[in-house]
């Protein structure tokens, strides 16, 4: 018999705010937090960017930290949102837990700053991916093992379902799960590179769609067993009913046409929740605004749920495409639509296109009982998982 987890704590930052209550009124009120970049050194002006409202020094100060410009953004912001979740759950003293963290970008954006004439030994320690994980693990000092899934845009998903086949083993019975992903020069030019950067705030779905914008954030759930939480008396916010993960190595960084591994990972989910397609509530898309993204993913939802496609939404046009942490944000987005009862509108979409679902851009939303949340990354690693109430 599968293993019941619970979430009972959760943290996000992102371009709409540092915690659930910032996060989620934001989201209600249909507020974007993209725009002009302001924290990263970049000549590419033109771009609008979801960024983090925060300055690296402003985030050591709320952290009581020193600052130094050697501390990763990615470090910083995974921190804010690591500790939320932990104070929400009652975990800030509790020690031997472990922390499943997914990024790719890691800290590039401090090895740019010194390169090329000033990078040491310390710079160059804290470059890749796992010792960003590391770098956030160390501040609490609560976690005796760190992992680190790098699998581009669905890295913080990937945590998630990991981090729940740690807890389904028996190996753990809680799991802190997510990713945190700050933007560089890096990032931005090689997405630009890619030509799929839009000069506009994004619209997902919509026929003028002309690509994605690059957004930063973290995002972390605590995920513990029935077992666990009960001894513990914690509330469950919610229950990871189902995941999926599929990989139709496509195309190194497209999306097939037909939507095969999104198929297959939406089924898996579907399959292992014990549900079937006209139970699902909502869906929070991958939704990145290029033509080939959202096609594709139309053409999967349209095959796994016929002609009875629940309400649809985007919901990086608030963030901007947060990349490796995307997962993880957006299934925070997915528990509190849950938890407060609405359906994030899908913003800026105006004209449709037959290729493509028609999102949902506001109305009457209702109860929620179970939300379905996609992820996809670059090789076609498509990852889904499903939320539900935990009276369900």
């Amino acid at each position: 018999m599968k293993r019941r987890i619970a979430i009972t704590g959760v943290g996000v930052v992102s371009a709409i705010g540092v915690g659930q209550q910032q996060t989620c009124e934001a989201l209600r009120r249909g507020r974007s937090g993209v725009g002009r970049v302001t924290h990263l050194s970049t000549v590419h002006k033109e771009f609008p960017v979801g960024e983090v409202k925060l300055s690296n020094e402003e985030m050591c100060r709320l952290l009581d930290i020193p600052y130094t410009d050697r501390v990763s953004r990615t470090e910083l912001i995974g921190i804010l949102a690591l500790r939320e979740a932990l104070q929400e759950a009652g975990l800030t003293e509790r020690h031997g837990m472990a922390l499943v963290s997914g990024t790719t970008v890691g800290g590039m954006d401090r090895t740019e700053r010194f390169y090329p004439d000033n990078l040491n030994a310390e710079v160059l320690m804290r470059h890749d991916c796992g010792a960003c994980s590391d770098a956030i693990a160390d501040y609490f000092g609560l976690f005796d093992f760190v992992s680190t899934p790098s699998t581009a845009c669905s890295s913080a998903m990937n945590a998630v379902i990991f981090g729940a086949r740690l807890i389904e083993s028996g190996l753990r019975d809680i799991v802190v799960v997510g990713g945190s992903e700050s933007l560089s020069r890096f990032h931005l030019n090689g997405f630009k590179s890619l030509m799929i950067l839009d000069e506009a705030v994004c619209r997902p779905f919509d026929a003028r769609r002309a690509g994605l914008n690059l957004g930063e954030g973290a995002a972390y759930l605590v995920l513990e067993s029935e077992e666990s939480r009960c001894r513990r008396g914690a509330e469950a916010l919610g229950v990871l009913s189902g995941t999926g993960n599929a990989c139709d190595a496509f195309h190194q960084t497209a999306s097939s046409e037909n939507g095969e591994g999104a198929v297959l990972a939406m089924r898996q989910a579907l399959r292992e929740a014990g549900l079937e397609p006209g139970e699902i509530d909502y869906v929070n898309a991958h939704g990145t605004g290029t033509p080939n993204n959202d096609a594709s993913e139309s053409m999967a939802l349209r095959e796994v749920f016929g002609d009875a496609v629940p309400p649809v939404s985007s919901t990086k046009m608030y963030t901007g495409h947060t990349t490796s942490a995307s997962g993880s944000i957006e299934a925070v987005f997915s528990l509190l639509a849950l938890r407060h009862r609405f359906i994030p509108r899908n913003l800026g979409w105006e004209v449709p296109d037959e290729a493509c679902i028609c999102p949902y851009v506001g109305g009457e939303s209702g109860s929620l009982r179970h939300v379905l949340c996609n992820a996809f990354g670059f090789g076609g690693n498509d990852s889904s998982l499903i939320l539900s109430n935990d009276a369900e």
